[in-house]
Formats: C-alpha cells, sequence, structure tokens
C-alpha cells in the first residue's frame, strides 16, 4: 500500500490486525515521509534505525497475539519528554547534547503499549512560545500555505513539531505538552486533533519543566478517536510525580456514541472578544449549529473572569520558569561556558544557553517572586486564578460542557508577530482559561479560513471528564467531515 502513512491510528491498528500490512511497512512509510518533508524542520532528532527496530518488536508480539493499545503505530515524541539513551533538549542549547538515562512515564506507557519511535519533535525552547520560531535547532514551518501565497506559516507553539509532523504526515500521532495551549493552538494552525487532559491525568515525572502547576501532556493525532486511543495509553496514576491523581482511566473509545442528545453546551460570552475575525466568529456560530442538530442545546453562560486570565498567565508561568529553570548552571548537566569565577561561568552559562524568549520569562518571573513583589503580583495572579477556576466550576452546574474557537486567527506568516511579545502571547486568549483551571480541552479542525488555512474549535470538560470532551468533539468533526490535505502533500486539497 502505498498511502500507509495517511492512515489513522484505528485505521492502522484494524489493518496490522488483518494482515494487510505489517508494523514495519507502515513505521517505513513514516520514515520515507519523514525524509521528504525535512524542509519543515519538524524533527530535533530522528531515529530510523530505533523505531525499525520497535516495529519488529511490535510484528513479533501482534503475531504471538500480544499486541498492545498502539502496537506498531509510529509516533513523534516531543523533545521535552526525556528518552532513555536519546537526546533531550527542549530545544534549547543549554541542553544540546543531553542524554537521558531514564524514560518519563508518558513516554515509557506509550513503548509499553506498542508505540514507535520516529524521533524527537521540535518545539518552542523549553516549551515557551506560541510560534515555534525560538528553539535553538531554528523554526518549525507549518505545511499548509495560503492561496496564492509561498510564505511560510507558523504551525503554532510550543508543540510546533508535533503539530507539523502529524499534519505532513511523517508521523501517525505525537505527544505534545500544554501549559497554556500548546497542543490546541498549534493543533488549530496546523488542521489536526489536540487533546489537554485534566491536569494530574498524565504524568509529568520526566517532562523537562516550564510551569510545574500548569504543564500536562497530551496527544495529537489525526482523528478524534486516535486521541481517545492514545490518551488511554498515555494516562494513568504515577507515584513519581506528586500532581499525578489517583483515578481509573476509562476506555475512551467507548465514549464516542455519537449520541449528545440532551447535552447542555455552554456558549461563554466574555469569549466574544472585539477584533475577532469574522470567520472565526462564523465558524464558532457553524459549530453552535451542529451541536444543536445533534440535539444537543446551547446555553450562553458567563466567565467573568476570563478577561484577567492572560495576565494572570503570564506572571505565574514566568514565575514557576524562574524556580524550574534556575537548575540550568552549568555545574551538573548540559552547556558550560567556562568563566573567570563560578559566578561568571553561571552567567555565561545562562546568557549564552537560553534563548531571549526564555530570558525574558526567567526575568519577569524573578521580579514577580522578588521581595516587595510576590504579594503584589504573584500572589493576586494566584487569587485571579482561583476565581477563573470558581468561574468553571459554576459553569459546569448548568452545562456539560463548553464551546468556542481555539485560537483568535489562522495560522500566521513567521515573523508576522516576532516583534512583538505582547501579539504573541494574545495568541493563547482562548486557551489559557481552561489551563489555569486545569480542565481537559480538544481542538478538532472544522472548516479552512479565506486563506486556504484550518481553523479549529474548542471543547472544554469538567476535571477528568475527557469522555464527554471526547465524545462532543466527535460530533463536531462527523458533522465538520474535515478532509483537507496540506498544500505539501500530494494531490493537495
Amino acid at each position: 500500500m502505498s498511502n500507509l502513512n495517511k492512515l489513522t491510528i484505528s485505521d492502522a491498528l484494524d489493518g496490522m490486525e488483518k494482515g494487510d500490512f505489517s508494523a514495519r511497512e507502515l513505521t517505513e512509510a513514516h520514515i520515507s515521509a519523514m525524509e521528504e518533508t525535512r524542509e519543515l524542520n519538524a524533527y530535533i532528532v530522528e531515529t530510523p534505525e530505533i523505531a525499525l527496530e520497535m516495529a519488529d518488536a511490535s510484528d513479533k508480539k501482534r503475531a504471538a497475539g500480544d499486541a498492545g493499545l498502539m502496537e506498531g503505530i509510529p509516533i513523534a515524541m516531543k523533545d521535552l519528554f526525556c528518552t532513555e539513551g536519546t537526546q533531550t533538549t527542549a530545544a534549547s542549547r543549554i541542553l544540546d547534547g543531553f542524554v537521558p538515562t531514564y524514560e518519563s512515564t508518558v513516554s515509557g506507557n506509550l513503548w509499553n503499549a506498542g508505540a514507535v519511535m520516529l524521533g524527537k519533535s521540535n518545539l518552542d525552547q523549553f516549551a515557551m512560545g506560541s510560534a515555534n520560531i525560538t528553539s535553538y535547532y531554528g523554526n518549525v514551518i507549518n505545511p499548509w500555505q495560503r492561496k496564492d501565497s509561498d510564505a511560510q506559516l507558523t504551525p503554532g507553539g510550543s508543540s510546533g513539531g508535533s503539530a507539523a509532523s502529524v499534519a505532513a504526515r511523517s508521523a501517525m500521532a505525537a505527544t505534545g505538552t500544554d501549559t497554556g495551549g500548546s497542543i490546541r493552538q498549534p493543533a488549530a494552525f496546523s488542521g489536526i486533533v489536540g487533546l489537554k487532559p485534566t491536569y494530574g491525568r498524565c504524568s509529568r515525572w520526566g517532562v523537562v519543566a516550564f510551569a510545574s502547576s500548569l504543564d500536562q501532556a497530551g496527544p495529537m493525532t489525526r482523528s478524534v478517536r486516535d486521541a481517545a486511543i492514545m490518551l488511554e495509553a498515555m494516562a494513568g496514576y504515577d507515584a513519581k510525580d506528586s500532581t499525578s491523581v489517583n483515578v481509573a482511566v476509562p476506555s475512551y473509545q467507548k465514549a464516542l456514541t455519537g449520541d449528545i442528545r440532551g447535552l447542555r453546551v455552554g456558549i461563554p460570552k466574555e469569549y466574544r472578544m472585539d477584533g475577532t475575525p469574522k470567520e472565526i466568529d462564523d465558524a464558532w456560530e457553524q459549530g453552535i449549529e451542529w451541536l444543536k442538530s445533534a440535539g444537543a442545546e446551547p446555553v450562553e453562560i458567563s466567565l467573568p473572569h476570563t478577561k484577567y486570565a492572560l495576565p494572570a498567565y503570564y506572571i505565574i508561568a514566568p514565575a514557576e520558569c524562574s524556580s524550574n529553570l534556575a537548575r540550568y548552571d552549568g555545574v551538573r548537566y548540559g552547556l558550560r561556558v567556562d568563566g573567570e569565577s563560578l559566578d561568571d561561568m553561571y552567567e555565561r552559562t545562562r546568557g549564552e544557553g537560553f534563548g531571549d524568549e526564555v530570558k525574558r520569562r526567567i526575568l519577569i518571573g524573578t521580579y514577580v517572586l522578588s521581595a516587595g513583589y510576590y504579594d503584589a503580583y504573584y500572589n493576586k495572579a494566584r487569587r485571579v486564578r482561583t476565581l477563573i477556576a470558581n468561574d468553571f466550576k459554576k459553569a459546569y452546574e448548568s452545562v456539560d460542557v463548553i464551546l468556542t474557537p481555539t485560537a483568535p486567527s489562522p495560522a500566521f506568516g513567521i515573523g508576522e508577530k516576532m516583534d512583538d511579545p505582547i501579539a504573541m502571547y494574545l495568541n493563547d486568549v482562548f486557551t489559557v482559561p481552561a489551563s489555569l483551571a486545569g480542565l481537559p480541552g480538544i481542538s478538532v479542525p472544522t472548516g479552512l479560513s479565506s486563506e486556504g488555512t484550518p481553523l479549529g474549535l474548542q471543547l472544554l470538560g469538567k476535571a477528568f471528564d475527557e469522555e464527554t470532551v471526547l465524545k462532543v468533539a466527535g460530533v463536531v468533526e462527523e458533522a465538520a467531515g474535515f478532509s483537507a490535505l496540506p498544500q505539501l502533500m500530494a494531490g493537495g486539497k
């Protein structure tokens, strides 16, 4: 079969079970696609030899009747997850060449479920960014382009390499991490499905930390069903992570019944913001109509503290980043730039090892945590975070799920917003509130913009109710019937 790299996970699992093709053949198709799309810079490290070894092992397990949930499925691993024996850099010079001697819990869960590692995908440095333009290893390029234009577009960030690899069919799926939208926004920009689980659903152990109270791993896939399969393989309680929550992991595929009759869908009035492009609002209205036609009831709700979410996030996240990144000092691992004294070595190492955006956030975080400003900024932001969480809690007393746009625009050009950090931060305006509240959210591709690039809608659910989120997302996906391919792909749209 010549189109093995265009299958979904569920289709590929069925094909391998029937004996139509092997895990090795499936993996070889994705390795070829990875080689053909290198201009996207979606991968920092490619691991074809490891992939083929894992694929051969999967074929043996399947033949023995011992196939796992993701048996033989070739995926990209965001280069924020520590992988034993394979370089892990967080896309930063300060970790260039670092090879972990241990495996992150999430990646280990996936390998145990039979997934195959194609390589480590590119990202914004330390997951800080909304455009995948801050990586030490260069920009990631979106395989989508605007009509009648060859301008390079961002795939979104921070999980831009994961999004681009899935969109370009050089990976069947990929892991991402979402701190303020870093799975959902790139999924929307790249025309794929991106799911941020409830905070605590997937272990953070072995994931390079950005903001510990916000970071959450999740799947980036070609379909909602694929996201359900992959989340089940990734999730689970982990005693090594003090923020991991000991709740049962359901069979998420069973939730995809297509029946949402009687569900109440919240439409937050605060998300109707001045300056939002008409096509974003139109896509949102279309989503409301799809759900209404499927038997759900749209209900206007209020999330009154939404307008404070971005300011609160950009105090809390940099504060935690400042603390987490203090460990990179040139002493124990990673880059070391010698100096005339210990302090000079610290300064040179961190100065040369961190990129501009990382330095900006460390400085902001150090400032808001400093004496005299801790209460004025950091503690106030934490109180606002509680108010935002309470807004959602109150809303879920009357609705089952919330529908919003994922991003305030389609994918923008590389370089278009680079000189304005505030403009970049505003890309997360629709995703940050749920991150602060620790709630699950999914982005589903629903159509194309006037520029011919993808648009996505976001569904937000109650804590640990990924099942309802996936069920409603499946209905949106079915109604949208999104089948467009990036211009890079053979046959285009």
